[in-house]
């Protein structure tokens, strides 16, 4: 695919699968020599149980689609980015890795590992001209994570989920990427931004009585 910026070229695999990610490393490195930006993007919070009904299995999901990809992925292309002596990466997590998630705590360690591994990989590598920076993402709008369907009659109380005053959309989180992916963030490494509409600064998760659960939203506590 071309365009005015440039070519685009699209590769499907399954980055939970080794074999998958080796050929994804092999088909980029053998097209483009080198990689300059990696965005690890992936991810989910199913599937989503309270820790006490949690299995191993459970938790094996849980790591395989939220942290295990980032090293997988991230390590295929750390060679060809120490050898060229450049690189940013991005890593986009959650702001559940970054603040107490009560509704389940295995998927809330490994977006903290995923933070923390951002914060140690800066340090190994900005020796090499690699920089590693992660974002910590809520409340935005997806088609996985929908904040909008039921609550369309109480649009007003958005003043009061987040600090911002509204929900947050796929272009708040590409645009904090593209300043840390560029050279633009260039004395910037080891950090993981909120792009929360401010939200972990704010409080975050609420216990509902009357909704007997823990809530980011409610219409009354």
């Amino acid at each position: 695919m071309t365009g005015a910026g440039g070519r685009i070229r699209s590769h499907v695999v399954d980055v939970t699968l080794d074999d998958d990610v080796a050929r994804l490393a092999e088909a980029v490195l053998t097209e483009h020599g080198r990689v300059d930006v990696l965005v690890n993007n992936v991810g989910d919070y199913r599937p989503l149980v309270s820790f006490h009904e949690s299995t191993p299995d459970s938790w094996r999901q849980m790591y395989d689609i939220n942290l295990r990809h980032v090293f997988a992925v991230t390590r295929a292309f750390v060679p060809a980015m120490m050898e060229a002596g450049r690189g940013s990466i991005v890593t986009v997590h959650s702001v559940e890795g970054m603040r107490g998630y009560p509704k389940d705590p295995v998927y809330g360690a490994m977006k903290a590992a995923a933070a923390h591994f951002t914060t140690c990989l800066a340090v190994d590598l900005g020796r090499h001209g690699i920089r590693v920076n992660g974002i910590g993402t809520d409340l935005a709008q997806t088609p996985q994570v929908d904040y909008l369907t039921g609550y369309q009659d109480v649009d007003e109380l958005w003043a009061a989920w987040a600090p911002v005053g509204r929900v947050g959309w796929p272009e708040d989180q590409a645009r904090v990427a593209l300043f840390l992916a560029s050279d633009q963030s260039a004395f910037v490494t080891g950090h993981n931004i909120p792009v929360d509409g401010g939200t972990k600064a704010g409080g975050g998760w609420l216990f509902s009585p009357r909704e007997g659960r823990f809530v980011n939203r409610s219409r009354n506590l």
